[in-house]
């Protein structure tokens, strides 16, 4: 018994001692954790470990036919953490001369193979855990780095750290670059800042501890990894932007501007199929602003389509009424507007004033009609705002100006007696170009408005996000009477007007110069004009809707006609050389037979002339052995093949025949040929039907 109550007290005092040491953990633990915890954690995270954000892979942005317009090209900075529990002395030493052979050689040549020894075994030495080894490292080398001794072993085994950072690439380099845009912090630019959202994906996280080499990652402590960005998908048409761009390039340069836009749009979509904006710079031409969304400013003539559209609505006017030109020259209110070029006419018909862009004659209509009445010059203004000029076009990218259309008798808006006639030619309202390209767009869409959009679709992994459709604004801001009338203003534009010079053989085109003088109030400034030419092809059915500014040309001409003009003009030949829609078949005639043109009389080998028949589509009747002619029928309306018939031993008739082909039958038949002129045979001097003798014929040729 004594021996049991020995070891019981013995094993009483052991648990006391147990649990007081228990007690004693579990204070220090309340006391860390409660008391002194906030503080604690606090000096932890702010000194020794952080947890910092990871950005996923950003996504790219696609042309229409998946081409790459921007994407992240990944680039490495690598380092070497000597205190990873895999690195022994053993195997740093074991690869070491190996590793400073290949980083000498193949990494960074500004060391030798010694030095790199050298640095390698001080670092080691040392226990660096952040260890620099080479920066912005692509993707190509860093593969070649992960085969070498000691790095293959990885972050743990061979402490090799890769730290992944991105470049945003444009394999198209400034092929609407600045439409892509960027991302650069708060600032956000185009396409690019307009879906950053869906682009950058998601951000992971990551503990990093703070060493003497600076903030290097935990091994022990979970990452979250982030999600990679999706993917944008552009109407951009890569083969139109170059067109688009190189047009708008070479112009600038011939006439010395400062900067221009060019824009082309799906009449039937509002796709942007292309939108350049070039300015200059230092080292020469770049995109540096995006004209085209974000500078608003007087248009010019270009505006005198919605003047004429407004006088057609209302019913003041139609275009073979007369309006006085005065020569070119008139006054509103003291103030004097003159046309731009000097035509010398009293009066012409409201066509005429409009196609040779007359000032004096769009102001006078515009002002008799709106000028004299307040309801008149607020019915002026809601005509405008009936085609959404007073709205900006929302299209997704950030940064587009917002319109200015004056509102009558405001005395913020300065109005003035002056005001109606001016915005009637373009000035005292501000628009950008893709604004003004939505009205003509509107009219090549038959009074249809379409959202200009950029964007068709977002994907993930191949997987459809989200896909953009056609928007419709209105279905018929302008009515189909007034649409048939100012398409016809258009086309005599270039027909007959200011943009004759400018007629194509092989299609047509319609559309409007515009003429803007941009510091026309400084008494003191060398003038500077804008020239634009705003406008739609084909003509007949339009697919496209176009729009060039070029803004202060200093060389060869000022005149949208002269400068803004020839570039369109060059942007709508190289479309309908991309694009075979645009091309009408070279057989489309020969649905309504023309006799006049037909192939009659022609004589020769039936199957030459059936393979002719059939190369160009023409529809035959054929009834004929070997020889044939091609004759019409009495009405003209349909075309035979019928028989030539070649005897033997007789003389064959060889009128309407090619030389080789009568030299052909009359040399068989023994004949000798003696012939004069060229073509096919007109007359022969023996009948045909004679029978042939060995005679000698002579043949005259058309």
């Amino acid at each position: 018994m004594a021996i049991k109550n020995e070891i019981l007290i013995q094993m009483y005092i052991l648990l006391a001692i147990v649990v007081l040491a228990a007690l004693t953990i579990f204070a220090q633990l309340v006391k860390v954790s409660v008391i002194e915890g906030p503080e604690l954690r606090e000096m932890l995270d702010s000194s020794y470990v952080r947890e910092v954000e990871i950005k996923g892979e950003r996504g790219s942005i696609f042309a229409e036919n998946g081409d790459i317009l921007a994407a992240s090209t990944p680039m490495f900075d690598l380092y070497l953490d000597f205190r990873a529990t895999g690195l022994t002395k053993e195997i740093f030493e074991s690869g070491v001369d190996s590793l400073s052979y290949y980083f000498a050689h193949y990494l960074d040549e500004q060391y030798t193979e010694g030095a790199w020894r050298a640095r390698l075994d001080t670092a080691f030495e040392q226990g660096l855990r952040y260890f620099p080894i080479k920066k912005g490292v692509s993707y190509t080398k860093l593969s070649f780095l992960r085969k070498l001794p000691i790095l293959r072993r990885g972050q743990y085994g061979g402490g090799f750290i890769v730290r992944k950072n991105e470049r945003r690439a444009h394999p198209f380099r400034m092929l609407a670059k600045r439409t892509l845009g960027y991302v650069n912090g708060d600032v956000k630019v185009g396409l690019e800042g307009a879906f950053d959202r869906d682009l950058a994906g998601s951000v992971g996280k990551e503990f990093m501890i703070n060493t003497s080499k600076g903030w290097i990652p935990l091994q022990n402590l979970e990452q979250v990894t982030p999600d990679n960005g999706a993917d944008v998908y552009t109407t951009i048409n890569v083969n139109l932007q170059d067109a688009v761009q190189q047009a708008l390039l070479r112009g600038l340069q011939y006439h010395d501007a400062d900067h221009g836009t060019a824009i082309l749009m799906d009449v039937k979509t509002g796709a942007i199929k292309a939108i350049s904006n070039i300015g200059r710079v230092k080292t020469g031409w770049a995109e540096v602003y995006n004209y085209g969304v974000g500078a608003a400013t007087e248009p010019g003539s270009t505006f005198k389509l919605a003047s004429m559209i407004a006088l057609l609505e209302d019913g003041h006017i139609e275009l073979t009424d007369s309006v006085y030109l005065n020569k070119g020259k008139t006054t509103f209110y003291k103030d004097e507007m003159v046309d731009a070029s000097a035509h010398g006419l009293e009066k012409s018909s409201v066509r005429q004033a409009f196609e040779i862009s007359s000032n004096v004659g769009v102001a006078t209509l515009v002002d008799r009609f709106y000028n004299q009445s307040d309801k008149g010059r607020v019915r002026f203004i809601e005509r405008l705002k009936d085609v959404y000029l007073h709205l900006p076009t929302g299209i997704e990218i950030n940064g587009e100006a917002l319109p200015y259309i004056k509102e009558p008798n405001s005395a913020v808006d300065q109005w003035s007696g002056t005001t109606i006639p001016w915005m009637a030619i373009g000035y005292e309202e501000k628009l950008t170009p893709l604004q003004m390209l939505n009205l003509y767009n509107t009219v090549a869409n038959n009074g249809k408005i379409m959202k200009p959009y950029l964007v068709t679709s977002i994907k993930k992994s191949g997987k459809l996000v989200e896909q953009f459709k056609p928007t419709i604004i209105s279905s018929r801001a302008i009515s189909p009477k007034t649409i048939k009338k100012v398409k016809s203003l258009l086309e005599g534009v270039v027909e007959r007007g200011t943009a004759k010079k400018l007629k194509s053989d092989f299609y047509n085109f319609a559309g409007k110069t515009g003429t803007a003088q941009m510091n026309y109030k400084s008494a003191t400034s060398k003038q500077k004009y804008q020239a634009s030419f705003a406008g739609y092809f084909p003509a007949e059915n339009p697919m496209y809707s176009c729009i060039v500014v070029v803004y202060d040309p200093k060389e060869h001409g000022y005149y949208g006609g002269t400068v803004a003009g020839p570039i369109f003009r060059e942007i709508a030949d190289k479309c309908y050389a991309l694009n075979p829609k645009l091309k009408y078949p070279l057989n489309s005639h020969v649905a309504s037979l023309d006799a006049s043109k037909l192939p009659a009389w022609q004589v020769g080998y039936k199957r030459d002339l059936v393979t002719i028949a059939d190369e160009v589509e023409l529809p035959i009747q054929v009834k004929a052995n070997d020889w044939a002619v091609f004759k019409t029928t009495e009405k003209n309306d349909s075309l035979y093949l019928l028989d030539r018939r070649i005897t033997e031993n007789v003389i064959p008739n060889v009128v309407g025949m090619g030389l080789k082909d009568a030299l052909y039958l009359l040399e068989n038949k023994g004949i000798k040929v003696r012939f004069k002129g060229k073509g096919r045979v007109k007359k022969q001097s023996i009948r045909g039907g004679t029978a042939a003798k060995g005679q000698t014929i002579y043949l005259r040729l058309t």
